[in-house]
């Protein structure tokens, strides 16, 4: 049972199977242990070594040129609408401290009660 020829055609009907281990092993004549030690050693065996891949570096545009896709120029509004608007209410939250004489900003360390 141990000759390679058998090994891999039970290794091979196995895997054709879609059963698992336990269930498989008896069909063989072998413990499941080493039904998953077979197919365990045969998939190592089966990697395929691997490619060394070259990855181009993406061009950095200088600032104001308009050859950016326009997803990214979308994005880039988006991003100049933003923090206008964070400005806008970081402004709001000084100016109602200033007239209410409250401190609204949280400040660090602070335990919640």
């Amino acid at each position: 049972m141990e000759d390679r020829k058998s090994k891999e055609r039970i290794i091979a009907e196995y895997l054709a199977s879609g059963l698992s281990y336990r269930q498989a092993a008896p069909k063989y004549g072998v413990n499941f242990r080493t039904l998953h030690r077979w197919v365990k050693q045969h998939k190592g065996q089966m990697k395929k070594p691997t490619k060394a891949v070259t990855v181009k570096p993406v061009p950095v545009l200088p600032p104001g040129q308009e050859s950016l896709p326009t997803d990214v120029k979308l994005l880039q509004a988006e991003l100049r609408k933003a923090r206008l608007h964070t400005q806008v209410l970081e402004q709001v939250i000084a100016i109602a401290e200033e007239e209410l004489g409250l401190s609204i900003r949280k400040k660090s360390g602070t335990k919640q009660s």
